[in-house]
């Protein structure tokens, strides 16, 4: 249980480590990587895993 709990939450920093660090973002920056800021958080989710 405790090593879900760790893993869990090692997923969860990373999404928001990742929100936190396109949020930072411009519009001009995020445009030339072809992101809006409305996908943040759903490119966020693609990082679980990596």
């Amino acid at each position: 249980m405790f090593k879900s709990l760790t893993g869990n939450y090692r997923e969860w920093r990373k999404y928001r480590n990742t929100v936190n660090e396109l949020s930072y973002l411009n519009k001009r920056e995020l445009d030339d990587m072809g992101i809006s800021r409305s996908d943040i958080e759903s490119i966020a989710r693609g990082t679980f895993g990596s």
